[in-house]
């Protein structure tokens, strides 16, 4: 005949369980309280000490603050600059203006091809940074720079796309040559 018995562990109930661990009964266990989950001062993570998990990202309350104030920043700028990207001209009639260029701007078809593609890189520029920015907010890294390096990308980007347009205009053409001969 085979011994029946069961198992150590198969039929016993927490409390049996505990106290042949060597733990007190759970009646007996405090509460957590919320310093527990708080490591101590000069703490290290994974420090068996204090309980803090080394996968546990690190909290960086001005780091994200910084963050999400440059990518709300940036936000602000990609809606304003991308709308008066899709009126292109009349971008390019201000700018010119400021600059004091004699005439208007009057290369309308590649204006518009490229004053859409620039608003295009714009959004997603934003969209891209944007996504790197809260991956590396979650995951407890350092993160403030990706705002402003994806800002310094993408706008190098929109305005590579810009200037071409500018650069075929005969009135903006036209001003180049006149302040660089004279």
């Amino acid at each position: 005949m085979t011994d029946q018995r069961p198992q150590y562990g198969e039929i016993a109930t927490i409390e049996e369980q505990r106290r042949a661990a060597g733990l007190p009964p759970l009646d007996e266990v405090p509460p957590p309280t919320p310093s527990d989950s708080v490591p101590a001062a000069g703490a290290r993570p994974g420090d068996p000490m204090t309980g803090s998990r080394p996968d546990a990202p690190r909290r960086r309350p001005v780091d994200r603050l910084v963050t999400i104030a440059l990518l709300a920043y940036g936000l602000v700028n990609v809606v304003v600059t991308g709308l008066s990207y899709l009126d292109f001209p009349t971008a390019m009639n201000q700018m010119m203006s400021a600059l004091g260029v004699d005439g208007e701007f009057t290369n309308f078809a590649q204006g518009k091809l490229w004053g859409t593609i620039a608003s295009i890189v714009l959004v997603a520029g934003w969209s891209l940074t944007a996504l790197l920015s809260v991956r590396r907010l979650r995951s407890g890294k350092v993160s403030w720079w990706v705002p402003l390096a994806g800002g310094a990308i993408t706008l190098l980007v929109a305005s590579i796309c810009a200037a071409i347009p500018l650069m075929n205009d005969p009135a903006f053409i036209d001003f180049v040559a006149k302040t660089a001969g004279g």
